[in-house]
Formats: structure tokens, C-alpha cells, sequence
């Protein structure tokens, strides 16, 4: 008997935990460098990565989604009754889950996968609009529940946004359909209720936890597991670091130095561990500071031969230190290389605010722990 409940419990406990896969694929600069379209882009549609987290910054333009310009690492979902699959961007840094609709009028959404809820016998519709700023840009649609499939786990009664409007032409050409959202509740457009508050609140995941591993494969080996540890990716041991917010994956940063010189947050800062942000970004000054002391160019434009003498970018966190080699803080592309930081210049009452993405979280199995409020960072050898 006891045998019995013993194996019951361990296959329980494997239920509570689902590892999705995440491929990587095209960015959308890669494939927009492909089609001559890249250059025409920038200049019709600037930049802002700061509105991601201040929507208030918003710039008006035709284009949305654009800090998702070097995004490369998607998952599959389902939705609805029987399951529609939607590729989906695993995202950190927002907290809704949105998917084109039948009834997305833009071109964009003409070569994506399209949610229809006519299709669907699980489908239940609201009188309740959504529109999120990404970027320069925004998606419109409205809300609706349904039973969403992430893995091994089943979501029911899922709030989900269905869009009608993804302004841009430019949008056709990226590789995602559309967006989870990983943070926390108080920054949901629409007061939506997150996937994983839903996996929590049903009891579907064994700990209040999710982690994501990248893997240096091109292809595979990349994945975010919900409800658990893989602790075949912490064997250097887990340091923990007390979140500072409750809206995005905020921390405390100490500063970054350089051969052991602070090069930036002399005074601490704020930091956002966001996996839907490819590079990193930090206000200008510390950029400029950065690529002077590597002996980049104003446009980041590095040696490549030096990437074997530079030294490591340490980012000083909870009085631990995390350092991110040349190897991965410099792009190699057609025969150039640049440094992989970007500017974001926010007003903020605490300072300086960084966005550590996947540049950092390349050399690191990531813990995002919603029970204790905590990020658990792993080394990866």
C-alpha cells in the first residue's frame, strides 16, 4: 500500500511539471535584412525600447513589436476544443497572452496562425477590449476564455486576447503568432489574469515556480519548465536575489564593472530579467561608457579579432557577481562584429534601469520564483 501511494505521488508530482520546448528561430531583423527591408524599416519606424515598460513613451507609428526585432527563441501552445497550436514568445517582460484571431483585419495576421473561436466548443466571449503597446506599436483586439495547453498542462477557463488590429506591414515577416506574458498580474492590460497565476491558483504546478534554460545549440535544447527545477542545470549552485517589484522581474543591481572598475550603476540601479528582450540595454551613458572602455565605436562596431582578449561584462547582483564573456556580449555577423547593448533612457524615482535579456540569460539556468518573490541564477558551463 504504501509502495502504492509512493508511486502515485511521484507520478502526481511529474503532472505538476511541464518542460516546453522553445526552438530557435529567424529574427525578425534577419528576415527583414533578407528581403532588402531592414534599412526602409529603421527609418520609417524608430525605436523605442523604453515604451515596453513605460507605455506612456509610446512614439505613435504603424509598426508594433519591434523590441522583438532579435527575438529568436519561440514555444508552441494550443488553444480551444479541439486545440488550435499557436507559436508563441514566452515573454518575461509582459503578462498577457494574446494570439491573431479569424478577425484581424491587418496583413500581418494574414500568414500567422489565426484563433477561431467558432471552431472551439470551449469558447466563451466577452464585451471587454484589449490594446497592449509593444514597442512602437500595439495590438487591439478583445478578450476571451478558453482551454490553453502549455505542455503537459491544461489551463482552463484561460483569459486570452484575440487581436483585430496589428498595424504594420512590417509584422508579416516575424516568426512568432503571438505572445504568453510571464509577469506579474498589476501590469496585465485589461486586468487579464496571466497563464501562470491560472497554473497556480488550479493547482496545476507542483512548486510556484517556473525556469528557462537557452541552450548554445542553434536548433534545440532551449526550454522553460513550469512548476519546477532542473537541477541537472544547477549544478553550480542557485544564488537567490529578492525582487524589488512586483510588475516585472525587477532586482536590485548593485553596478557592473570591468577588470574589477566599475563601468556603470556606480550607485545600484534597477534591473528586469526579460526573456523578451534579446540584448541588453542601459541608458546611453553607461552604453557609451561600455563601448569606450572595449573599444567599440558609437555604433558599437568592435574588432572581431579582440574578442578573445576582452574582458568579462560583470553584473554585481545581491552582492554576487555575474559575469557575461566577449563570447557572448559581442554579435558576430557577416564578417562584423557589435557589442550586443542597446540604449533605453527611462525616467525612474530609483535610478538607472537595465534589461538583462538574453544576452545574460544565456550563461545562466534563470528561476523565476513567484512564491518567494525571487530570482534563482545558475552558472551554465
Amino acid at each position: 500500500m504504501k509502495l502504492l501511494l509512493l508511486l502515485s505521488l511521484v507520478a502526481l508530482s511529474q503532472c505538476l511539471v511541464s518542460k516546453v520546448s522553445l526552438k530557435k528561430g529567424k529574427s525578425l531583423r534577419k528576415a527583414l535584412k533578407e528581403h532588402g527591408l531592414l534599412e526602409h524599416y529603421l527609418k520609417h519606424n524608430p525605436y523605442n525600447l523604453a515604451s515596453k515598460y513605460f507605455p506612456t513613451l509610446a512614439t505613435v507609428s504603424s509598426e508594433p513589436l519591434t523590441n522583438y526585432m532579435d527575438m529568436e527563441y519561440y514555444g508552441t501552445i494550443s488553444i480551444g476544443t479541439p486545440a488550435q497550436d499557436f507559436t508563441v514568445l514566452f515573454d518575461t517582460g509582459s503578462s498577457n497572452l494574446w494570439v491573431p484571431s479569424v478577425y484581424c483585419s491587418s496583413e500581418a495576421c494574414t500568414n500567422h496562425n489565426r484563433f477561431n473561436p467558432a471552431d472551439s466548443s470551449t469558447f466563451e466571449s466577452t464585451n471587454d477590449t484589449v490594446s497592449i503597446q509593444y514597442g512602437t506599436g500595439s495590438m487591439t483586439g478583445y478578450l476571451g476564455y478558453d482551454t490553453v495547453e502549455v505542455g503537459s498542462i491544461t489551463v482552463s477557463n484561460q483569459i486570452f486576447g484575440l487581436s483585430e488590429t496589428e498595424p504594420g506591414d512590417f509584422f508579416y515577416y516575424t516568426p512568432f503568432d503571438g505572445i504568453l506574458g510571464l509577469a506579474f498580474p498589476s501590469i496585465s492590460s485589461s486586468g487579464a489574469t496571466p497563464v501562470f497565476d491560472n497554473m497556480m491558483s488550479q493547482d496545476l504546478v507542483s512548486q510556484d515556480l517556473f525556469s528557462v534554460y537557452l541552450s548554445n545549440d542553434d536548433e534545440s535544447g532551449s526550454f522553460v519548465m513550469f512548476g519546477g527545477i532542473d537541477y541537472s542545470y544547477a549544478s553550480g549552485g542557485i544564488t537567490w536575489i529578492p525582487l524589488s517589484a512586483e510588475t516585472y522581474w525587477e532586482i536590485t543591481m548593485d553596478g557592473v564593472t570591468l577588470s574589477d572598475e566599475t563601468i556603470a550603476c556606480a550607485s545600484s540601479c534597477q534591473a528586469i530579467i526579460d526573456t523578451g528582450t534579446s540584448l541588453l540595454a542601459a541608458p546611453s551613458s553607461a552604453v557609451a561608457n561600455i563601448q569606450a572602455a572595449l573599444g567599440a565605436d558609437s555604433d558599437g562596431l568592435i574588432s572581431c579579432s579582440s574578442i578573445s582578449s576582452l574582458p568579462d561584462v560583470v553584473f554585481n547582483l545581491n552582492g554576487y557577481s555575474f559575469p557575461v564573456p566577449a563570447s557572448s556580449y559581442i554579435l558576430q555577423s557577416d564578417g562584423s562584429c557589435t557589442l550586443a547593448f542597446e540604449s533605453i533612457d527611462v525616467p525612474t524615482e530609483s535610478g538607472e534601469l537595465w534589461i538583462l535579456g538574453d544576452v545574460f540569460i544565456h550563461e545562466y539556468y534563470v528561476i523565476f520564483d513567484r512564491a518567494n518573490d525571487r530570482v534563482g541564477l545558475s552558472p551554465l558551463s
